[in-house]
């Protein structure tokens, strides 16, 4: 890979954080970035340290105003750009696993097999048919999706209806509605995605990667979904009416021979994507020309957190073993 052809290493902030980092999310001008040991690092605009959880953090969401994140000690903290944290929900020490936010400030969470929601009208709770594994709420309207084993479960929380099942085989870890509501893409243990057509229940299986999918993010365009999990971008294609149904993957960005693409974020403006690889390189890649700008070199760790700011000026990465970068545009 021509990685010295063109180069923004120079302008990055790097950030030594200590521990793995789990999830980074905007808080007004600044990154907070959520960390192994419990921490929430405030860098870039105010800065701050924060002692959030007494165990690790299990995960993160973000509304551009507080970062909200779920930890091993059972409780549900809400940290803001002054490094104020509120404790939001306590599951008296069972995990709290799985965050997700919703419209006019909705918040989900999960402990086990039950997935909590928390809107105006108060808090309720559903039990799903296992594990919970993931959580996603529609862009328009309070609705819920719920990943789980063999399937996934879409719930409105505000309604009396009974939960609508979606069902397939094997163990769905993860959730994501497509920006204009008409699919459900699920990440699984296996190595693959699945999604629906909700219109119809109709089924999208996307295949053939070698290792579990753990990073997904639609273009700005809303035309291409963009997904980690093997040696190069994988970009499924959601154009048209179908989706990806039927349809070959676009590929782009291949990572040095023996590495593999670990995190993925599309520009929120631009058809400008963000890569990390398994060695901890970040890149920039063009989707009009497949032009690459080295971002961060190699550093020894999987790429674990990658984000950018809702303006798109700013590129957030953190990786496994503690390493963090802020690159302005």
């Amino acid at each position: 890979m021509p990685v010295e052809t063109a180069s923004l290493t120079s302008k990055v902030r790097a950030i030594e954080t200590g521990s793995h980092v789990v999830a980074i999310h905007f808080t007004g001008e600044s990154a907070a970035i959520a960390t192994g040991k419990g921490e929430i690092l405030i860098a870039g605009g105010c800065e701050a340290l924060i002692q959030a959880h007494k165990g690790a953090i299990l995960a993160a969401a973000g509304d551009g105003k507080r970062i909200f994140t779920a930890g091993d000690d059972g409780k549900l903290v809400a940290t803001d750009i002054e490094g104020e944290a509120e404790t939001l929900a306590d599951s008296g020490g069972q995990w709290i696993d799985q965050v997700a936010l919703g419209p006019s400030g909705t918040l989900a969470w999960s402990v086990g097999k039950t997935a909590f929601v928390r809107a105006n009208k108060g808090e309720r709770s559903l039990e799903a048919p296992s594990t919970v594994g993931g959580l996603a709420f529609a862009p328009k309207g309070l609705r819920l999706a719920i990943a789980h084993y063999n399937g996934a479960t879409l719930w409105f929380p505000n309604a009396d209806a009974k939960p609508e099942t979606l069902a397939w085989k094997g163990s769905h870890l993860g959730a994501l509605f497509s920006p204009d509501g008409r699919f459900l893409i699920t990440t699984m243990q296996e190595q693959a995605l699945h999604g629906w057509r909700l219109a119809d229940g109709q089924h999208m299986r996307m295949s053939g990667y070698p290792t579990r999918v753990r990073f997904l993010s639609f273009t700005a365009n809303e035309e291409w979904l963009a997904t980690s999990g093997a040696q190069e971008v994988i970009l499924w294609p959601f154009r048209t009416r179908d989706g990806p149904m039927g349809k070959e993957p676009f590929m782009l960005a291949p990572g040095p021979s023996g590495t593999r693409v670990t995190a993925v974020a599309c520009h929120p403006k631009q058809e400008l994507l963000a890569v990390g690889y398994s060695d901890g390189m970040v890149m920039l890649v063009r989707l009009a020309d497949a032009a690459e700008v080295l971002v961060s070199r190699p550093s020894g760790a999987p790429v674990s957190a990658l984000t950018w700011r809702a303006d798109g000026k700013i590129l957030a990465f953190g990786t496994e073993n503690g390493k963090a970068g802020l690159l302005s545009l």
